[in-house]
This record gives structure tokens, C-alpha cells and sequence, in this order.
């Protein structure tokens, strides 16, 4: 039987920490996860959602973009996934009753985990101006409210049109042909603050913004180094496939400031032997200071370049573009001063040197860890120099794996929710709705955020997510939130952002990826992209949290048709009433998707097409993969700092907290840790058990300071710290972002520690 959703919010302030654990996964995994879905769902509902998890007849989780086989495992879900899951498919309800006992003053007030605790929405809600309670509405008001503030507005550019990556391709699609239609590219979205720096890099130099490989490359590939990245909790399923490659006699080097759990061993909950005894992935463990992994990259391709033979030589001739100015940039990388970006001593990049050598196919996996500095840009492009010296992209067993993390956060950017849209996409769109689409480059994250701030942007409309607690500068976040005339969330629950509104707030409830569509024309299914670029259906099997729920399709097309009117010549109903109409059109806009529906109606779906990966043809600037040679750039802390990056616990997924326990690092019941190695703490004076705060220091001279954490002595690199986000992004500076893609250097935060008095 369900639990009841917690009546406080639980203490935090006195965490406790054991040793970290050496291995994830395991029979600890799966009594975890069958205890919060059990709480959240009841027995009978666990097993009839969780076996349809990942199936070709079933839903796409909503929890991270790694890929599935061919083959599918009966539980084809992990723990972080289930977790996913269970707190959409809830029995717990958040109805009228709760808004009206609880005014916006109390939500502000709570956790974020004891928001999301509350379960699902079920009616549409509204906060007039003035107010201090949501109430009930209907759809036909709230669609009237927001035609009215749109309409009202001086210029369609001040509105804002975010979307999360859980929207699926018929909705974004759809979200991004209403705002080009209203009049504005002002289309950020949740990949400006992760991947937006590997697509940069991408797209310059080989000509696509997407990975290049397969799940198929992996299990081929003779050498894998996954940087910046912690699989274990972030990417669970990642796992198996890395079990898979090692089994086939892969090597595998991890690139991290922390060592993680899942990297280290993996007890695949699969298999007897893989609960009992478990398989060790990493063969060799480079624990690399924040922000050196473009110092890294540079002096392995020099090492690459002083070895007779190593480089592909017919490759880099017939292939790419650049090779002699990066050449040149490369045989001058320093061994001291790679040292000293790195921490690394000389020997472990000598043995990293050994293995890239003896690999024909090389695979190079990164996430967060590489896209949230200053130079995210240049160290990926760097990434991509290394490949292209072995012609490591190409062909099977080799490529770039940027691992997204949100299950659609690809899809939606392949339907043109993009704040700078390629001419081309926009002249399909045109042709095929005889709109006249702006040219102009709209707002992104950071941007959107300024706009608001200013009084340049008055309308903000989020197709999920949660973007307050998602975005950095916290408290210049929240206060530009609110100088908004409206703000719109379309949720299926609770979250930060209801309680920081604009003057007047909207809440449209929607349905999830395991709630069943039913529309007029009948049983509804929705499509997404995974990390790899596979598109397939998405079908859900309960029954909706409440009979009041719209679909996102739904909800788009009925603003659209109420912001617009008569005037728009775009079929909205009928979008509505059958999403085959919708998919219709993107065969007929976006590349890669032709004959959409027939394809679509195969199990399992089907691939995009990749030029670089499936034909070795690099469609850039010079139709060529592009060598790059920028100056090697890293971070330098100030005596007597520490270089802070904000990462999750296994107890969350982006800002959703499932729980206050982040198991594998040894923390149950609190969020409010840092971690400090024994070193840098005793020179800071600062014991295990210590209560510090944060303070971050930049530029502009503003103190952002985050109270109240616990220091916990850990093995992370010297000179380096990490703590949890949300409650960090208070210490990230809106205007600290990576060069040329302008995501926020979340991972790279000069901070001091002050000793404060614990709670």
C-alpha cells in the first residue's frame, strides 16, 4: 500500500557520513528501489508500471536520455529510473484542498524534496494578482489569461518560451512552431545549461551537435574514457553497457575529481554472478583537478604526435581541416604546466598514453563535467583532436559520446527549440505552415534571465522543469522571476518554481510519460530521441492522476488557438484530436524524419542519420572535420581557496530530490555536506563534522554565500570541493559562463570556507 506524503519537512541539519561505498548497484539497489516505489505506488501498481518501463510497447522513462538494445531485459529500468517513475505515477494527490490550506509564503518556504513529495496535480491552478493562495481554474480561463498577457505584450520578444527535456517531439514541435508563429525565437531550453557546450563544439568541428555513437560502438570499442561524467548515479543503465565492453576486452579510463562507486565496480542486478561478485570497470582512475581535462587532451595529442606511426595519417589527409596550426598548438603543450593544471603525476599519463596506443577504436564518453567551465568549448573541441589523430570517428567501435542527461533534452533541440534556429530549418517551416518565422536570435537560459531582470521579458511560459531551482545566481534568479507579469508552468508536480511567480502565476497540470492519452481520434502515443540519436514511441498505461489533465500537445495547441485565433491558418484541433497529424509535419520540416509515421510503427523505431558517423561526411564550414588549436586554459584558485563544483546525490535526479541519502559517498539524511579532501581541510583549519559556509568569489565583487554546510573529509582531488545542487547554484554567478556557449560554469566556483556554527 502507498504512503502517506511527509506532514514536515524533515530535519537536515545533522547529516550522517560513513565510509563511501566501492561498488553500485546490486541486491542494495533493488531493496531501495522496490521501497519508494512501493511508498509512492502501492505493490500492484509497482509491478504493472515498472515491467513497461524501457519496452518497445511501453513508456519512456522520464529519467535520463541512455539509449536501449534491441534486446530488452523484463526490468529494463535502473534505481534512479524507477525512482523516476514511481514519483510520477504516485497515488499521492496535490488537489484545491492543499493549495487552499498552503499560501505560496509556506511552499517558498519548503524543501524541495517536500514539495515533490506531494504527488501529483490534478487541477489547473491560478494566483491572481495579489494573492496569496492559488486557486482552482478552468482550462478555458487559464488559456484566456495567458492570450491576454501575450497579446498585451509591446513586442512578441518579451516572451519566454522554456522547455524541459522530459517534452516530447510532438510537443516541443509544436511549442517552437506557436512561438515563431506569435513572433518570437525566444526558446530556451534546460540544454543551455548542460550540453549546449558539446554541441557547440560539435557542430564546428565535425559538423553535427550529437554524439556519434552507438550503443553497438560501445560494446566494439577497444578503449573507453568516460571525463567528467558519474554513470553510477546519473546514468545508471550506462553501466551494463560498459560491463558489456569490458567482457568483450575493453580497457576503460575514468576522468574524475571524485572517485565514484560505479566506476569502480558495477553488481549488475541482472545477472547471479553480477549481484554476487560484481565486474570492475576502471582500468585506470585519472582523479584530475577541476577544470584540467583540455590540459589533459592537449599533451596526450602531443605524446600522439611524438610516437612514429600513431597518427592516421590518410585520415587526417583525406578527412580534416586544420591539422598544421594545431599541430603546431599541440608540440607546445608543457609537461609542468599540464601537471600542474591536472594534478596528475607524470606516470599515470604515461600508462593513459600506453593504452590510447594500443587501441584501434576509442570511444570518449563526458557529461557535466567537461560542459560547465570557461572553456567547456575548447576542451571538447580538444576531445575531438584527439579522436581525429587516430581516425577514431567514422567508424564502429569509436566516436564522441556526449551523455545527455534528461530522457527528450536531444529531441526537443532536433524540433527546433533553439534560440538561434539554422536558416534552413526555419525556410521548411515556412514552407510547410506559410508563417513568416523571425530571423533574429532569441534568448537563451542565461540570457532570458537578464531579459527578466531588466524588464525586457514580462511573459515566462516553462514546458516543465523546474527552472528556478535549475538555474544559477539564485537569488538574482528569483528576483527576476518575479518582476514577470505572468508566469507559466505546465508540471505534473510540485516544485520551486510555483513559488517564485510573477504577478500573476498559472499552474497547468499535464500528463505524464506513464499516464494513458486519449484524445478524439483515439489512444494517443508520443515519440523521443535518445541519446544516440534513436527515435521511438512512448506509450503510456494508467489511468491519468485526475480527469482534469491535458496532454502537453494539448496544452499548446489550445494556447495556440487562444493566443492566435482565427487568424492562424495552423490546423491546432486537429493537432490536438490525432498526433499523427503532428508528425506529419515533421517529416515534411526536419531532416532525418521522413516517412515519420511508417517508421515510427516499427518496434524499437529508428536512427537518424549521422553524416560523420554513418558515411564519414563532415558538413562544417570547410566540409571537412575541423582541427582546432586553442590556447590551454584552467582554472587558478587564490591561496587558501578551494575550486567548488555542484553535482547531484544518487538521492536525485537534476532538481527532483527522491531523498535526503546519497548512498554511495557514505551521506544519510541531509543535503547540506561539502566535500573537502583531509588535506586542503586541516590547512583550513576545518575538522571532519565542521559546519562552514560557502562563499563564492567573482569578479563583479558580490558576496553569494550558501550557510550551513557540513564538511566532510573525502578523497576528492587536491584544491577541489563538491556539494549538492540545488542548494549551490546561490554561488554560481549569472554572468560566469562558458565561452561560446554561455551555460553557467557550475562546475568551476572559487570558493572560500567560513567557519560557521552548526545548526
Amino acid at each position: 500500500m502507498a504512503s502517506k506524503p511527509p506532514a514536515g519537512d524533515p530535519v537536515q541539519d545533522a547529516p550522517q557520513v560513513e565510509a563511501p561505498r566501492r561498488a553500485a548497484a546490486g541486491l542494495t539497489a533493488i531493496g531501495h528501489t522496490l521501497r519508494i516505489a512501493q511508498n509512492q505506488m502501492g505493490l500492484v501498481r509497482t509491478a504493472r508500471t515498472l515491467l513497461k518501463v524501457n519496452q518497445k510497447d511501453g513508456f519512456d522513462c522520464p529519467g535520463c536520455a541512455w539509449p536501449e538494445g534491441d534486446e530488452r531485459h523484463a526490468a529494463e529500468f535502473c534505481e534512479n529510473g524507477a525512482k523516476a517513475v514511481a514519483e510520477e505515477a504516485t497515488l499521492r494527490r496535490v488537489t484545491p484542498d492543499f493549495f487552499a490550506a498552503h499560501p505560496v509564503s509556506d511552499l517558498a518556504a519548503r524543501s524541495g524534496y517536500w514539495l515533490g513529495q506531494q504527488g501529483r496535480i490534478t487541477q489547473p491552478m491560478y494566483l491572481p494578482a495579489g494573492a496569496d493562495r492559488y486557486e482552482a481554474v478552468t482550462w478555458e480561463r487559464a488559456f484566456a489569461i495567458i492570450a491576454e498577457e501575450l497579446t498585451a505584450l509591446g513586442s512578441p520578444d518579451e516572451a519566454l518560451f522554456y522547455t524541459s527535456g522530459r517534452t516530447s517531439n510532438e510537443a516541443a514541435f509544436l511549442l517552437q512552431l506557436f512561438a515563431r508563429e506569435f513572433g518570437t525565437n525566444n526558446l530556451p531550453d534546460c540544454s543551455n545549461m548542460c550540453h549546449e557546450s558539446s554541441g557547440s563544439a560539435l557542430t564546428e568541428t565535425i559538423g553535427v551537435g550529437k554524439g556519434s555513437v552507438s550503443l553497438e560502438d560501445l560494446h566494439q570499442a577497444d578503449l573507453i574514457i568516460v571525463a567528467g561524467q558519474n554513470p553510477g548515479t546519473n546514468h545508471p543503465r550506462m553501466l551494463s553497457a560498459l560491463e558489456k565492453a569490458k567482457g568483450s576486452g575493453a580497457k576503460i579510463i575514468s576522468v574524475n575529481p571524485l572517485p565514484e562507486a560505479g566506476l569502480e565496480k558495477f553488481k549488475n542486478p541482472q545477472t547471479p554472478l553480477g549481484l554476487l561478485k560484481g565486474a570492475s570497470l576502471t582500468d585506470l582512475f585519472l582523479q584530475i583537478r577541476i577544470g584540467g581535462d583540455q590540459a589533459l587532451f592537449r599533451l596526450l595529442n602531443r605524446l600522439i604526435l611524438e610516437t612514429d606511426g600513431a597518427v592516421d595519417e590518410e585520415f587526417v589527409r583525406e578527412h580534416t581541416h586544420g591539422y598544421d596550426a594545431f599541430a603546431a598548438a599541440a608540440k607546445a603543450a608543457d609537461w609542468d604546466e599540464t601537471l600542474a593544471a591536472t594534478g596528475l603525476e607524470r606516470a599515470s599519463m604515461e600508462q593513459a598514453l600506453r593504452m590510447v596506443l594500443a587501441s584501434k577504436r576509442t570511444v570518449v564518453c563526458w557529461a557535466m563535467g567537461l560542459t560547465q567551465h570557461k572553456h567547456s568549448v575548447a576542451t571538447i573541441r580538444e576531445v575531438v583532436n584527439f579522436l581525429l589523430l587516430r581516425g577514431n570517428i567514422g567508424r564502429p567501435g569509436a566516436g564522441v559520446c556526449p551523455v545527455r542527461g534528461h530522457s527528450n533534452v536531444q529531441g526537443d533541440r532536433t524540433m527546433g527549440i533553439f534560440e538561434r534556429p539554422a536558416p534552413a530549418f526555419l525556410d521548411a517551416l515556412e514552407r510547410e505552415f506559410g508563417i513568416k518565422a523571425p530571423r533574429h536570435h532569441g534568448f537563451d537560459v542565461v540570457r532570458s534571465i537578464r531579459a527578466l531582470r531588466d524588464g525586457e521579458a514580462k511573459v515566462f511560459f516553462a514546458m516543465g522543469g523546474n527552472f528556478v531551482g535549475a538555474t544559477p545566481d539564485t537569488e538574482v534568479t528569483e528576483a527576476a522571476m518575479r518582476r514577470a507579469r505572468l508566469t507559466v508552468h505546465v508540471s505534473t508536480k510540485l516544485n520551486r518554481s510555483h513559488a517564485v511567480t510573477g504577478t500573476r502565476a498559472l499552474i497547468l497540470p499535464t500528463l505524464g510519460r506513464t499516464d494513458r492519452d486519449v484524445q478524439e481520434s483515439g489512444r494517443q502515443f508520443v515519440t523521443v530521441e535518445d541519446s544516440m540519436g534513436m527515435v521511438h514511441a512512448s506509450r503510456g498505461n494508467l489511468p491519468p492522476a485526475s480527469p482534469h489533465l491535458l496532454s502537453e500537445p494539448a496544452i499548446v495547441a489550445r494556447m495556440a488557438h487562444a493566443v492566435l485565433g482565427a487568424g492562424s491558418r495552423t490546423p491546432w484541433e486537429e493537432f490536438e484530436r490525432d498526433y499523427a497529424t503532428i508528425r506529419d509535419r515533421i517529416s515534411r520540416v526536419v531532416p532525418g524524419f521522413e516517412d515519420f509515421n511508417a517508421r515510427i510503427a516499427r518496434p524499437g523505431g529508428f536512427t537518424l542519420p549521422h553524416a560523420p558517423r554513418d558515411e564519414r561526411r563532415f558538413p562544417t564550414a570547410t566540409g571537412k572535420a575541423n582541427f582546432t588549436a586553442a590556447p590551454v586554459e584552467y582554472p587558478v584558485v587564490p591561496q587558501g581557496r578551494l575550486l567548488l563544483q555542484t553535482l547531484r546525490s544518487h538521492d536525485q535526479y537534476n532538481t527532483t530530490i527522491y531523498g535526503l541519502d546519497d548512498r554511495y559517498r557514505g551521506i544519510k539524511g541531509g543535503r547540506r555536506v561539502v566535500f573537502v579532501h583531509p588535506e586542503d581541510a586541516r590547512e583550513l583549519g576545518l575538522a571532519d563534522g565542521a559546519y562552514t559556509d560557502l562563499v563564492s568569489e567573482w569578479k563583479d565583487g558580490v558576496e553569494r554565500r550558501a550557510p550551513g554546510f557540513r564538511v566532510v573529509h573525502y578523497p576528492t582531488a587536491r584544491g577541489c570541493a563538491a556539494a549538492y545542487y540545488p542548494e549551490t547554484n546561490v554561488l554560481v554567478p549569472l554572468d560566469a559562463t562558458a565561452d561560446t556557449s554561455n551555460t553557467p560554469a557550475s562546475k568551476s566556483v572559487i570558493v572560500r570556507l567560513e567557519q560557521s556554527p552548526s545548526a
